[in-house]
């Protein structure tokens, strides 16, 4: 049996053990996944620890993402262009680190047949989240794209990136806007991070949050009319690219779609 795991500071509230386990289920292999909440004066001990316990993959979350990238031996040019590493793999000897909410972000907008190309895209924060949304938007051909901070003074993306505030938000129109902020996010529910007004402007609402599963956005985007989906398949995608990683194998879309099916059922 080999070990995986989540690396992060802290990690009680985290899907992630579930995920992975029943993925081991689904696809017949014999793995155990757990967490590994780790203090910041620990965690530049952490490559080194991962090479002499033989942890075959571990994923990262806050606040590690960064932080870890120094101590790998390869990076992947997803995780290189957004600055951030949430997935490393373990082989020969080597740690090779990857960013697969990149790719859980593309999967939730196929599955929602929500197009990029030669769009104009709104994305609303700038953190980590933020980061991997807008490189899987310019890789993926987005005509023209705005991220949205309460200080846009602070202006480190690189590419096409127009960085504007809220209130230079209400005047604009588009066609996709984007949250990864966790305003709404349980258990601070019922809140938006813009009003009808501004969802009003644009064809498509993408909410990276999953609980609760209908945020206040994503209601009053579909009260108006528009395509909209939440966070949920991201979360589980982003997982399942990660196995296929440490794997090294192709995952049903099965497999994927039938996690999210019973976590759906279990938040609601």
């Amino acid at each position: 049996m080999e070990f995986y795991g989540l690396l992060g500071e802290k990690l009680s509230h985290s899907l992630s053990p579930q995920i992975h386990n029943r993925i081991f289920d689904l696809i017949g292999i014999e793995g155990a996944y757990k967490l590994f909440p780790i203090p910041k004066d620990k965690v530049k001990k952490v490559g080194e620890s991962i090479k002499i316990f033989g942890i075959r993959g571990m994923n990262v979350t806050i606040p590690y993402k960064k932080e870890i990238m120094d101590q790998l031996d390869f990076i992947s040019d997803e995780s290189r262009k957004i600055g951030a590493v949430n997935t490393i793999s373990l082989e020969n000897g080597k740690l090779y680190g990857y960013n697969t909410d990149y790719y859980g972000f593309g999967l939730m907008l196929d599955i929602s047949k929500i197009e990029v190309k030669d769009k104009r895209a709104v994305v609303l924060g700038t953190g980590g989240a933020a980061k991997a949304v807008v490189t899987y938007l310019q890789d993926k051909g987005v005509k023209e794209l705005f991220v949205v901070s309460r200080n846009k003074m602070k202006n480190n993306w690189s590419g096409e990136v127009n960085l504007i505030d809220y209130s230079d938000l209400q005047s604009l129109e588009g066609d996709l806007l984007i949250n990864t902020t966790p305003v709404g996010m349980y258990p601070n529910v019922g809140k938006s991070p813009v009003g009808e007004n501004v969802i009003k402007r644009f064809e498509a609402i993408v909410d990276l949050i999953y609980n609760p599963r209908e945020t206040e956005l994503l209601r009053l985007a579909k009260l108006n009319g528009k395509k909209s989906c939440d966070g949920l398949y991201m979360l589980v995608g982003q997982a399942v690219k990660a196995q296929e990683i440490w794997q090294d194998m192709n995952i049903d879309n099965k497999v994927t779609n039938i996690i999210y099916e019973e976590l759906n059922g279990e938040f609601n």
